[in-house]
């Protein structure tokens, strides 16, 4: 086991009404070496609309947790009652899609010391995840999602054939994919078997390609399973093979289940194109349930969307401009969490009031200084603060985890060089 503790940052001028208390930044790096996975840990309680200049200027530590090759595609999950979390990511032979080999997994426990307020985190050794492959085909875009009612977690994916790559597909219109997901009863320690719902689902049949994710899934109040899905598809019979081509365009959906993942169902496409994308459920003063789409671009700025109907459906915030999309795109994580009012706890029954956090690279030309924007208004696309950055250097995808009372867990590509170099927490 290893055995990490944090550092504890205290304001004592600080806000309960005003500041985001306490979030905790985990990283986890994507490697290189055989042995080079760094972890970052960093806390504060300083978080404000506009981003005071000494968590500006904040760094995080990094220490050596373990060594491996190459690390992509992070995920991240937590399990409140037993305040376990869960990292997966790609193990690959190259930084290359098509060189994806298995997905891995790490547990760690989070701890707290009573007296000193000080966090610990106590990692086992990673595992691959040998029940997650499917036979001439590399798992890709790990995307985990917990029933809290059945306490079963589903652990989705994609099985793709061979190295036939992303682009191919498009070109020729010929989807290689498969939808499959594993489940564990105990938090990862066993996994079922491999179950493929490509078959099962009519919508697969017409697209170029699609993925789930990467990152986490959602279940809402209702019990409502949420998986973050986009596709390549066209509405034009006599271009199929042009992969340049409009009628050959990505769109966010999402894959929805309401018996706890017995059966399953594709919802509707956003109406823009958009990319990797996740989701987060928030509430108006009316207590109304929404569910928040944020997407990737292949520009500009990123795609913002609202659902109505528990994420059915999707309706665009056209004025969503305070996000910038990172050169050609780069996926980014969301999570909601309770408004960190005063007096307010993280019972839901008694705070249904939520605010937005989000992590992507802010550069709008190349893949660096990762950000961490905040918004206390998650139906407002211009109520998002500008970003913390939380690593300097070049950032890639990320995923984040929200572990109650104000804490998060942050899980990203980084690098010195190149955002590839190691996958940190």
């Amino acid at each position: 086991m290893n055995e990490e503790v944090l550092a504890v940052t205290k304001n004592k001028d600080s806000s309960l009404t005003k500041k985001l208390q306490h979030a905790v930044l985990l990283s986890a790096g994507n490697i290189c070496r055989d042995k080079q996975v760094f972890f970052s840990h960093l806390f504060y309680d300083n978080f404000t609309p506009t981003m005071d200049k000494p968590l500006r200027d904040s760094k995080p530590q990094k220490e050596t947790l373990f060594e491996s090759w190459v690390y992509r595609i992070p995920a991240l999950l937590f399990e409140r009652e037993s305040k376990t979390l869960l990292a997966f990511a790609e193990q690959r032979r190259s930084e290359d899609d098509s060189n994806a080999k298995n997905l891995v997994v790490k547990k760690g426990k989070l701890k707290k010391d009573k007296i000193s307020d000080v966090r610990t985190i106590e990692w086992s050794d990673f595992k691959p995840l040998n029940k997650a492959r499917f036979e001439g085909h590399r798992s890709m875009n790990p995307c985990p999602v917990y029933d809290k009612t059945q306490k079963t977690l589903f652990l989705f994916f994609i099985c793709v054939e061979g190295t036939v790559s992303e682009g191919w597909q498009r070109k020729h219109y010929t989807n290689k994919a498969h939808l499959c997901y594993i489940t564990s009863k105990d938090l990862g320690e066993t996994w079922s078997r491999l179950t493929d719902l490509t078959d099962q689902l009519g919508e697969i049949k017409t697209w170029a390609t699609f993925a789930v994710g990467p990152g986490h899934g959602l279940q809402t109040e209702s019990g409502r399973l949420i998986v973050p899905t986009y596709a390549y598809t066209s509405s034009c019979s006599s271009c199929l093979s042009c992969d340049k081509c409009k009628c050959n365009a990505p769109y966010a959906l999402p894959l929805y289940s309401d018996d706890s993942g017995q059966t399953w169902k594709f919802g509707k496409m956003l109406q823009k194109e958009s990319i990797e994308c996740e989701m987060a459920e928030f509430f108006d003063d009316k207590d109304k349930s929404f569910i928040y789409c944020n997407a990737r671009t292949r520009g500009g700025h990123r795609e913002e969307a609202v659902s109505e109907s528990t994420g059915k459906d999707f309706s665009i915030l056209s004025s969503a401009e305070k996000l910038v999309e990172t050169g050609s795109g780069c996926q980014g994580s969301v999570v909601s969490f309770p408004a960190q009012n005063e007096g307010a706890g993280d019972d839901p029954s008694q705070n249904k009031n939520k605010w937005l956090l989000f992590t992507h690279p802010s550069d709008k030309s190349k893949r660096t200084k990762l950000g961490v924007y905040l918004n206390k208004s998650p139906g407002d696309p211009n109520a998002w603060s500008k970003p913390w950055i939380i690593n300097e250097g070049p950032s890639g995808y990320s995923d984040l985890a929200y572990i109650g009372d104000g804490w998060f867990v942050c899980l990203m590509e980084c690098g010195e060089k190149k955002e590839t170099e190691s996958v940190s927490e």
